[in-house]
């Protein structure tokens, strides 16, 4: 069961999730339907975070679960994949955020699918994004940030890109944590994607306007 993977998860319970996957891997089991149940895990402990049920030390736990899991699917995932080169994305998790499993698996999706990817890691200054965008002529941005005091950083770092005066619009994607429509409205990203299929879909959509 699904269930059983999630709850693994957010207890913690890091041989028991690993070993889990593992089986599921071997039964055949649809590894994007693997990435669906750790996208629902990473937004439990995210919330037990913001609710002070979790501290620093249970999400660095929990991401070295979900970076040990991402590990054991990315094979399966990068199987058969036809890599060309569509564009250039520009990624990075905001300032005053350090995880990044999302954010990892947003990147190798998005290789997988053809873009070249420029991940500039965590916590990073929104002035760096800009620095990479120029430097690289990339047209399509994502934003990272898994805790909702990332949302400041996003918004100010989405201000930096469009003052820039970069010669061609960027489009700015958002994603992680508890992002929604009411987010991306406050911190004027041009969308947001719930997963990493969606960011790969709207990164496709994107290169050809």
């Amino acid at each position: 069961m699904s269930e059983d993977l999630i709850d693994l998860i957010v207890d913690l319970c890091e041989k028991e999730a690993i070993d889990l996957v593992q089986k599921k891997i071997n039964a055949g089991e649809d590894p994007m339907k693997i990435l669906e149940q750790i996208r629902i895990a990473m937004a439990k402990v995210g919330e037990k975070f913001e609710n002070k049920e979790f501290f620093l030390p249970d999400l660095i736990m929990s991401g070295e679960i979900l970076r040990q899991i991402t590990e054991i699917i990315e094979p399966m995932l990068k199987a058969g994949a036809k890599v060309q080169s569509l564009g250039k994305v520009v990624l990075g998790t905001v300032f005053g955020d350090i995880h990044d499993i999302g954010k990892n698996i947003v990147k190798f999706m998005l290789e997988s699918n053809g873009f070249e990817v420029y991940d500039l890691g965590v916590n990073v200054p929104k002035e760096k994004f800009v620095e990479k965008i120029r430097e690289v002529n990339s047209k399509i941005v994502g934003l990272s940030g898994f805790l909702t005091l990332a949302y400041d950083s996003m918004k100010e770092t989405i201000e930096e890109i469009k003052n820039a005066g970069l010669p061609e619009k960027t489009k700015i994607m958002i994603g992680g944590g508890q992002i929604n429509e009411n987010v991306r409205k406050y911190v004027g990203a041009d969308s947001y994607g719930k997963d990493a299929i969606e960011a790969v879909a709207l990164a496709k959509e994107w290169i050809v306007e």
